[in-house]
């Protein structure tokens, strides 16, 4: 089936005991939309609704899926369930809190708090090229408070990147739109394609995924920072595995950032799994530390310092 854009539930239809108000959002993967319980608090609600496999026309309530996609579609709603369901036992502040999952319209749906605030993609588009390191660090820092609950719960994002990190209005991150279950579907759905971003997924991300672990959240993490201070997205990590062209941070903004920052950022990202933060423990610890401004040095040249590091490497 031809890749397609489904059209949303009206707004003012009943969903549950959810009342539907508007689109939120729209992916190859769901539908977000926002809503408002019985008591009138406003929360957003994921639909299941893959538009490789479904379609649903305007005016309908219920996608057809036709019988070749029936099977795909079925395992894919058993994982979005599943999704919801270990999401749910999850209550942390950085993380996006599931407040309930049902079926409905032959799909499932995942409700979820709505918050108010705006992405750090949005933020990062706002504000290139003048982000604060002293930003990035309190950003990231208590973002990976929520990535440790997340992978001590034996789960991974999977789509980590700036546009799945909320800041609330306070500029406290929250952890959104978690892409397991889709990366689920892909080990015995092949024609479930893959929902990662480039630039910010993995090397892991590619291929038979067999190495992907809380490393692959980390890279991405890496990512993540490195789109903070570049504006955009790093080169995908497909295309750095056939030719690397991507500047190291310590290289492209030096003495602009504190050498640890950029440090840190080269070593989330680097495409050896084996040889990035194995923990989001070791990570934050290396993020906490003091921030030394940038100055001259004995060695004042950006490759220097790193081969300096090496006797003093990063714990």
């Amino acid at each position: 089936m031809a890749q397609q854009a489904n059209h949303p539930l009206p707004g003012g239809h009943q969903l549950e005991e959810y009342t539907i108000e508007r689109q939120l959002s729209l992916g190859g993967f769901s539908i977000v939309y926002l809503a408002s319980d019985p008591s009138g608090k406003q929360v957003a609600i994921k639909e299941y609704l893959p538009n490789s496999l479904a379609l649903r026309s305007k005016g309908d309530i219920k996608p057809v899926i036709t019988v070749d996609h029936l099977g795909a579609f079925r395992y894919g709603m058993k994982c979005f369930f599943e999704e919801g369901r270990a999401l749910a036992h999850l209550s942390h502040p950085n993380v996006i809190r599931v407040l309930n999952f049902f079926r409905a319209n032959d799909t499932v749906y995942m409700v979820m708090e709505y918050e108010h605030g705006r992405t750090l993609q949005e933020f990062i588009q706002k504000h290139q090229g003048h982000i604060s390191e002293r930003f990035i660090r309190g950003v990231f820092t208590r973002m990976l408070n929520g990535l440790r609950e997340v992978h001590s719960n034996k789960l991974l994002h999977l789509d980590l990147k700036p546009s799945n990190i909320y800041l609330r209005n306070d500029n406290t991150p929250v952890l959104i739109d978690f892409g397991a279950a889709r990366q689920t579907l892909l080990t015995d759905q092949p024609i479930l394609k893959p929902m990662y971003t480039p630039g910010f997924a993995s090397p892991e991300h590619y291929g038979t995924r067999k190495d992907l672990g809380p490393w692959s959240d980390i890279y991405s993490v890496g990512a993540s920072m490195y789109a903070c201070l570049a504006g955009n997205a790093p080169q995908a990590a497909d295309a750095r595995l056939k030719k690397d062209t991507l500047m190291p941070a310590m290289a492209r903004w030096d003495g602009q950032f504190s050498d640890r920052l950029l440090e840190i950022i080269d070593w989330c990202l680097n495409l050896n799994h084996l040889y990035r933060p194995q923990s989001v423990f070791a990570l934050q610890k290396a993020l906490v530390e003091t921030i030394t401004p940038p100055h001259p040095k004995s060695n004042p040249n950006w490759f220097g310092r790193i081969v300096d590091r090496f006797r003093n490497p990063v714990k």
